[in-house]
């Protein structure tokens, strides 16, 4: 049995000089950690592999809109949660 982690991420779009970042937040919706996708971290306090996974991603995640995604700790995979519309 796979066991998963749900987290919360957002990215913020940066302006000017200031960069794009990237928010994981976990399931109390806490600030884990910040980061910039431009940046690879050597050291975060997410899992293992996470970080990379959110990075191969992060091109395609719409600014300003919160995704839940659960990490697979045994496989060490995303599994997005799709948006529920507010319609």
């Amino acid at each position: 049995m796979a066991s998963r982690i749900t987290y919360y991420v957002l990215k913020v779009k940066g302006l000017a000089k200031i960069p794009d970042y990237l928010q994981v937040r976990d399931e109390r919706f806490r600030l884990i950690f910040y980061g910039r996708p431009d940046r690879p971290e050597k050291r975060t306090p997410l899992p293992p592999g996470l970080w990379e996974a959110l990075l191969r991603e992060a091109p395609h995640l719409p600014y300003g809109q919160v995704r839940q995604v659960a990490w697979d700790l045994d496989t060490q995979t995303l599994h997005w949660h799709e948006p529920t519309s507010t319609n």
